[in-house]
Parts: structure tokens; sequence; C-alpha cells
């Protein structure tokens, strides 16, 4: 086995530099790391210390994010946190609302789409179980949510519309501004997760003019188990972890300023380069569909145009004809090659990809799924190790 690839970045990012050093102070074990390792919330000097580190790191990230207000960003263990937190907070606080105003009989709607992650899509049937009305749109076949439909699907009683910004498996770029300001305009308030745009595209939260978004430290390069929820201030939110009244009484528990500092420092890094790293990443993302397409059997799940910034820089997605996507995922890794067969959140399933059947393909074919994704340290080196590696697992089919 020759040197170690890496191609799963849309799973998880390797820690970066820039988190690394900003986490440094907060890893110092025993009595000594004072004030780095004091809760923020004491009212001690080593408190209040903890405390200025957590709001640096939340000014750090509005600036990023294009926030209006520090207190819009709610620190969360991640995105999956975040996902539902913003459903079942928003649709919960938008029914109790309406039912203090006078509609007793008031039953919440929500729209979202069946390309969704499963920490949305879940959310969603939980809410459902709870006498939510739901709504799941499919996007047409490259895997993009239509304006059209969701104007069809908008009704008097719908509260919240959840539309991600870029599908994890296939990297397709959802319209989120316009389907915001269509959302917005019906009555309804709109949340995306944005968990794979940040540091592949310029996110400007205020201009897209959506109420809710979700953020994941871990795939920039931050610290695993750290996310955000943006929430427009005024956004109707009922809180789903309480207690303490931390993050302003929208998020309880004692704040973890270690990861906090990592998360700001790996989206302010992933910023900086976003726009020369997606310009090279779409380029080894359109060499990669040119070299897969040559080979028999072999089909993109979506038609991605060379340049096109439709579709994610970072995210390849194919189909693979005779294998099952755990039998190659096996022998790319004996090889030293990293990838996955979709969501690595849904990795240990049985079932094709819930993305790969909306879009129309048969399970047979989405069975070989092979979701190939690019990050920071992607090298052309890379690309030709894993085609080397691939065109060798393929053999014998």
């Amino acid at each position: 086995m020759g040197r170690a690839v890496y191609l799963d970045w849309a799973a998880t990012a390797p820690l970066c530099e820039e988190a690394a050093r900003a986490m440094e102070p907060y890893m110092v074990p025993g009595p000594n790391n004072f004030p780095a390792g004091s809760n923020a919330n004491s009212l001690h000097s080593g408190g209040r210390a903890a405390f200025d580190a957590l709001e640096k790191a939340r000014y750090s990230l509005m600036r990023d994010l294009g926030a209006k207000r520090p207190d819009e960003i709610v620190f969360t263990s991640g995105a999956t946190e975040a996902d539902n937190a913003a459903l079942v907070g928003i649709v919960s606080a938008c029914a109790e609302k309406k039912r203090r105003a006078g509609a007793k009989n008031f039953v919440p709607h929500l729209i979202t789409s069946s390309i969704e992650h499963d920490a949305v899509l879940a959310a969603a049937r939980v809410l459902e179980r709870t006498g939510c009305e739901v709504t799941v749109l499919d996007p047409d076949r490259q895997g993009f949510v239509e304006v059209r439909a969701l104007e069809a699907a908008l009704k008097e009683n719908t509260v919240l519309v959840s539309i991600h910004m870029v599908n994890n498996e296939i990297g397709s770029v959802q319209p989120v501004a316009e389907l915001a300001a269509i959302a917005r305009d019906a009555g309804a308030l709109f949340h995306t997760d944005a968990v794979q745009a940040l540091g592949k595209m310029r996110i400007d939260l205020d201009a897209l003019g959506v109420d809710a978004a979700s953020f994941s430290a871990h795939k920039i390069g931050g610290p695993k188990g750290s996310g955000a929820l943006y929430l427009r201030t005024n956004t109707p939110f009922d809180p789903l972890v309480v207690g303490g009244g931390q993050e302003s009484g929208r998020r309880s528990g004692t704040q973890n300023v270690c990861a906090a500092a990592g998360f700001a420092a790996a989206c302010a890094a992933s910023c900086a380069m976003q726009e020369l790293e997606a310009e090279r990443l779409r380029a080894l993302r359109d060499d990669l569909y040119e070299r897969l397409a040559e080979f028999p059997r072999v089909y993109p799940s979506v038609e991605v145009e060379r340049g096109s910034r439709d579709f994610a820089p970072h995210v390849v997605n194919v189909c693979v004809e005779g294998f099952e996507s755990e039998t190659l995922i096996l022998r790319l890794d004996m090889r030293g090659i990293a990838v996955s067969g979709g969501s690595a959140c849904s990795s240990h399933s049985l079932d094709p990809s819930h993305v790969l059947k909306a879009l129309g393909i048969s399970d047979d074919r989405a069975f070989g799924s092979l979701r190939v994704s690019l990050g920071r340290y992607t090298e052309p080196e890379d690309v030709e190790l894993f085609m080397a590696a691939f065109e060798e697992s393929l053999k014998g089919i």
C-alpha cells in the first residue's frame, strides 16, 4: 500500500493548523490552566476571561457568516443539534404564537425536501408525529428544489421552510435566497442547513434573507462536537436544550470555549482562502468527473458541466454498476484510499441513498454509489493515486 489518500472531506475535514493553535491554550491539563480552563459563566476573573474568549469567537463567526448581531450566533454541539433545534424550536414557537393569538386549533405546516440531511428529515418526522403537517418536496433530476414547487406547496398555515444550501451527497447548490424570499412573502420563516456550503462559497446570512441556519465546525477543519445555529433577531424559537439558560436562553449547558475558539479560527481560515480554494477544487472535481466517466459501467449521478457553480466544488458522485458501495470502498481502502458511499452520517445503513432515490436513480444503481470529496490538502497527485487504485479495484466486474 502506498501513500494514504484522504478523499472523504464531505464527511469530515482533518483538524487545521489554525484551529489547533486556537485551542492549544485550553488543552493544558491540571490546575495551572487558569483562566483558560474556567467556566465562561463564572463571575471570577477566570470566568470573565473565558467569557471574553467565547464572545470573541462569536463575533468572529458573526463577521464571517454575515450575521448582523453576535447574539444571533448560538453555539451547539454540532449541526445535527442545530438542525433539530431549528425545526422543532421554530415550529413549536410559531404554533404557540398562533394559538395565543386566538387560533386554538392551529396546526403548523412545515415544508422541506426529500434530499435533506437526515438530521432535518428525522426532525420533520418527529414533528409530524406530534401533529405538525409536513410536506416533502422532490427535487428535479439534477438535485435542485424548484421555486415553483415551493410556491405550490405553501399554505396559510405554513410556518417554516427548511431547504439546505448544498447537498452533501451530490453537491447541488440550492437557490436559497430565492426560496427564502418566496417563503417569507407567504408569511413563513426559512431555515437552511449550510454545513456543506461553509468554506466552499461566500455566505452572507443577512443578504440571503434566511431566518435560521445550521453550521458544523468539523467540516471545515474545526473540532468535532461543535457547531452553531444562526437565529435572526426576533425569530420565534423554543429552546430544545433547557437548563441554566446559557446562550441567551436558547441553548443551555456550559459552553465549550475551547471548541468555539477552534471553530471560529477554522471558519476565519476557510473563508479567507475560500475563493482560490473553490477554483482549485473545481478543477480537480471536473477532472475526476471526466476521467471516471471514461470507465464502462461508471455513471455520474448528476451531470456537472466543467466549471459549473451550480454544484459545490468539492463533491463528486458516481454510480458503479456491478459493485455495492461497501465492496468498492473496502477495495479502495486496502489501497490506501479513503472515500465514502454517500453521507457518512448514515454509512452503516444497508438501504440505498435516499438522495439518489429522490433523483429517480434505481436501487440497483444507487447501491453502487461512490462519493469522492475534496478539501484543503487535496493535491493533483491524490487524484492520480485515486484513479490508479480505482482502476485496480474495478478488475473482476
